[in-house]
């Protein structure tokens, strides 16, 4: 039985920008490889596929996210924490919806990646999102 969360405009904004940044962030690292879109929409079908508390929250806005574009790095500086806040924020609320979240952001992470050759800059993405979930 799951508790119902009661989570703030920011709250799900974090939930979103972790989410539809952890894709974001091997997409641009996938680009170098020559399949970004294959990595973006594999990746976004899967966000798309959440069930639970978290489902709900990522669907309703998924357009809406608004990551930095100036490079990967600045990408990274705004996604990583968001995936820690999150797991965080719902860990306090309820540990259920936050083996959720993490399974559904590692779905998403194999989605992503399914396809591509795994190169060695989109591996220690994949490390540095596992350990941002894991911090919390």
């Amino acid at each position: 039985m799951s508790i119902t969360l009661t989570l703030s405009d920011q709250d799900k904004a974090t939930l979103r920008t972790a989410a539809y940044g952890a894709v974001s962030l091997l997409t641009a690292a996938g680009a170098a490889g020559g399949k970004p879109h294959r990595i973006a929409t594999d990746g976004s079908i899967a966000l798309a596929s959440a069930t639970g508390a978290v489902g709900h929250v990522l669907a309703e806005k998924p357009g809406a996210v608004k990551l930095a574009d100036t490079s990967v790095a600045a990408m990274a500086d705004q996604v990583l924490p968001a995936l820690t806040e999150a797991m965080s924020l719902l860990k306090r609320q309820d540990p259920a919806e936050a083996d959720n979240f993490r399974s559904t952001i590692t779905v998403a992470i194999e989605a992503a990646t399914h396809r591509s050759d795994l190169t060695p800059t989109m591996a220690d993405l994949v490390r540095k999102i596992t350990s941002a979930l894991d911090a919390a």
